[in-house]
């Protein structure tokens, strides 16, 4: 019996009853055989018949299911439960998900959404920082103001869990862009907080994309409308000014006329021509329709053009605006040429000599340059002045938009520098600004030797006057 006895310690380390389900079974049929091993010799004791030896044995069995059957179910329903959370953090993202694709993006989104975290996940309280707003929107109840502290979680980009606060927070970003933060109060995972901030992130950049979209159609539509009515006032003044120049002209001819006399209609022909150069620019920038091809709104009238004498054209249609003093022309080349519509690139060169002249420092060079770059003339001309700011730079170009700066420096309609850079891009060119205290402020052109198109025109001698003096 000694030689052939296995411990029971043995026999359950054994890789055979190793499991934890083998070890529950095996001790379950132990404990009943124990069970029959102190009864049995009660049974033969008292001798009691078979049927109540088996009563007696199924009692015995049913109390140690009720000792050893309730910590199983327990170990049982733990991994149930488990499952079961996540699951429900799925659906409550799935859910978030859904509802944040439904808001209407006409309406600012952090409110709704801070109540939606709320709702859906059953939290305490939820706050929802927007920087670009510079917003923090609460729902829930919080005991002291959330404000300072979504602020510094989006200051300091500081992500975590506090367990025994039960507080997350977490850092809203757009790829690696902090662009708010999220804080919340209750019973969630780490991971379910890294969603929902996930989730903010994304809604924040549809509405910021949303905006934008509703921003540029409605500058469409408004630049859509000026352009027409600045197409019709044209060409009403066109008209009057047509007779009231032909006036003047024919008086200056007649003669007989006294000094007095002379120098009022001399200046009624000045401020007509004024007026005529004004509306001539108005008609140019109702025709270069932006978000069109140049070609389809105008046609180009090109023909080889020599650049010095284009720069001629540009001081003779100033006059007395030039400042004849203060100018220099560089050209590294006197036979450069080039293939463009003369009139436009006139208009162009004569809107970057008159800025540089209005808003240069009295007394200080302004410098004209063309010089041959590859496969096109670069035109620069460069003046001492107030440095316009970058933000100023990326919009200078835009239609009636003046730089901060401007605005007590001279007078202006914001049209001008539109209708240069519209003429550089009919000819497949662009235009751009450097500006610093040191190296001055110089307007570009990058004009193309070769048009894109040599069957395109963009003005034709009918459309538009030069300039004059």
């Amino acid at each position: 019996m000694s030689g052939s006895y296995i411990s029971l310690r043995d026999f359950f380390d054994t890789g055979r009853f190793r499991g934890a389900a083998s070890r529950r079974s095996l001790f379950a049929l132990a404990s009943l055989a124990t069970v029959a091993v102190v009864l049995l010799p009660w049974h033969f004791a008292h001798r009691l018949d078979p049927l109540s030896l088996a009563s007696v044995l199924l009692c015995g069995a049913m109390l140690l299911a009720a000792l050893f059957m309730p910590r199983s179910s327990a170990r049982a329903v733990a991994p149930v439960r488990e499952a079961e959370s996540p699951s429900a953090q799925m659906r409550n993202l799935y859910e978030l998900t859904r509802r944040t694709l439904q808001m209407n993006l006409n309406q600012e989104p952090g409110p709704r959404l801070a109540l939606l975290v709320l709702e859906i996940f059953g939290l305490e309280a939820v706050a929802v920082f927007d920087a670009d707003l510079h917003e923090v929107y609460r729902a829930g109840y919080w005991k002291v103001d959330p404000s300072e502290l979504a602020q510094n979680v989006y200051h300091f980009e500081t992500s975590d869990d506090d367990p025994t606060s039960g507080i997350g927070r977490r850092v809203v970003r757009l790829g690696a862009v902090p662009i708010g933060s999220l804080v919340v109060r209750g019973e969630t995972s780490p991971l379910t907080n890294s969603a929902i901030a996930a989730l903010i992130a994304i809604t924040f950049d549809r509405y910021r994309a949303f905006a934008n979209e509703s921003r540029i159609e409605a500058e469409r539509e408004a630049e859509q409308m000026r352009a027409t009515v600045l197409d019709s006032l044209a060409h009403a003044y066109k008209t009057p000014l047509t007779a009231i120049r032909a006036a003047s002209s024919g008086l200056c001819e007649m003669g007989r006329l006294s000094p007095a006399q002379a120098e009022l209609v001399g200046l009624i022909d000045e401020q007509a021509s004024l007026l005529n150069d004004l509306t001539t620019r108005l008609l140019t920038t109702a025709r270069l329709k932006p978000g069109q091809a140049e070609e389809t709104a105008m046609t180009l009238d090109a023909a080889p053009v020599a650049v010095a004498q284009l720069i001629e054209d540009v001081f003779a249609g100033l006059g007395d605006r030039l400042c004849s003093d203060n100018m220099r022309v560089d050209l590294p080349h006197e036979n450069l040429a080039l293939c463009c519509d003369r009139q436009l690139i006139t208009m162009l060169l004569t809107q970057y000599v008159d800025n540089a002249c209005k808003y240069s420092d009295s007394g200080s060079t302004i410098t004209v340059r063309a010089a041959q770059e590859a496969n096109e003339v670069l035109f620069s001309v460069r003046s001492f002045g107030p440095v316009i700011s970058m933000a100023d730079r990326e919009r200078i170009f835009d239609r009636y938009y003046r730089a901060s700066n401007s605005t007590s420096r001279a007078a202006g309609t914001g049209i001008g520098l539109s209708i240069a850079k519209r003429a550089a891009m009919a000819h497949g060119g662009a235009v751009w600004v450097s500006s610093d205290e040191v190296e001055g402020t110089t307007f570009f052109a990058a004009i193309p030797t070769a048009l894109p198109h040599p069957a395109a025109s963009l003005a034709s001698p009918s459309d538009f006057e030069r300039i004059k003096p």
